[in-house]
């Protein structure tokens, strides 16, 4: 048995597919890959696949994780080397390490998730400035977010640990965001750029890394 993590970024050729359709996408390349997967047990068997933080549909991202297990073992060379060819276009392998069996859960190990974010705006730099410097002073900020029929209230100020400004031109700001990405709760770019008072969703948003704990 082996388990390896694998390292990949999600292009805009696929950034509306679900969740559920990238597993199979996974599951379908890795199978004519020839990779030898391992199976759960059971009546239904399904590969041992774990994806970390799955991305919410329309966002890109150069630093998504995923665990795989497997019944033999290969090297991180030989995966990349056949499973590249067998991805579609906006899928690309960044990396192949092997990881311990008994670490725990992927999900369970990530802790933040960074995010590069594009605003359409006609605020100006300094106010821009201003937003975020008054932001990062509270304490507390109360929000809430309406899913489906379900109102969630909740402190957004402590799912975001830091908040800077990447750049600025006249209409576009670029933001940089670190937010809390755990089992308990999960920061939204969305809902901090409407918070710091720009009132267009944003143009774009990049998950730039996964930060798992201990890191």
């Amino acid at each position: 048995m082996q388990r390896l993590r694998i390292a990949f970024s999600r292009g805009e050729e696929v950034k509306y597919i679900s969740h559920l359709d990238l597993m199979r996408l996974w599951e379908r390349s890795l199978r004519r890959a020839g990779i030898p997967m391992a199976y759960s047990q059971g009546f239904s068997p399904h590969p041992k696949i774990s994806l970390a933080a799955p991305l919410p549909i329309g966002v890109t991202s150069d630093g998504e994780l995923m665990d795989i297990l497997l019944g033999k073992r290969v090297s991180p060379y030989f995966f990349i080397k056949v499973v590249c060819d067998q991805l579609p276009c906006g899928i690309d392998i960044l990396g192949v390490e092997q990881a311990a069996l008994t670490l725990p859960s992927l999900q369970s190990q990530i802790r933040q998730a960074e995010y590069r974010v594009e605003v359409e705006t006609d605020m100006r730099l300094e106010e821009v400035e201003s937003a975020l410097l008054s932001f990062l002073g509270k304490e507390h900020l109360p929000w809430q977010h309406r899913r489906d029929n379900e109102v969630r209230h909740y402190d957004l100020r402590s799912l975001v640990d830091r908040l800077w400004l990447v750049g600025w031109q006249e209409s576009l700001s670029t933001l940089g965001m670190r937010l809390r990405t755990d089992n308990t709760a999960t920061g939204r770019p969305e809902q901090v750029t409407a918070a710091l008072g720009f009132p267009n969703r944003p143009k774009s948003i990049h998950r730039t890394k996964l930060i798992l704990a201990g890191r």
